[in-house]
């Protein structure tokens, strides 16, 4: 389960967030490309843009569900960047 308090500072503000059990296993960015990059000096994914649509909800949602390490969490607050 994804620890708010572990997440990357690269995350953008609001709900979705990954932490540092990222593996760059790139399903995230598969499967919601339009809110996961990746951090190529790091090595790892992170929340690049909010969802702000249902679409991007729901993939968004996909990846936190699919994630093998589970290191993408939800509780990182309201605000949207």
């Amino acid at each position: 389960m994804a620890e708010l308090e572990n997440r990357y500072p690269e995350n953008a503000s609001g709900s979705y967030y990954v932490d540092d059990q990222c593996i760059d296993c790139d399903l995230c960015r598969e499967t919601a490309p339009d809110n996961f990059t990746r951090s190529e000096e790091g090595g790892y994914s992170y929340v690049h843009k909010q969802p702000s649509n249902e679409e991007e909800e729901s993939l968004s949602m996909e990846a936190l569900e699919g994630c093998p390490v589970e290191a993408i969490g939800k509780d990182g607050g309201d605000a949207q960047a």
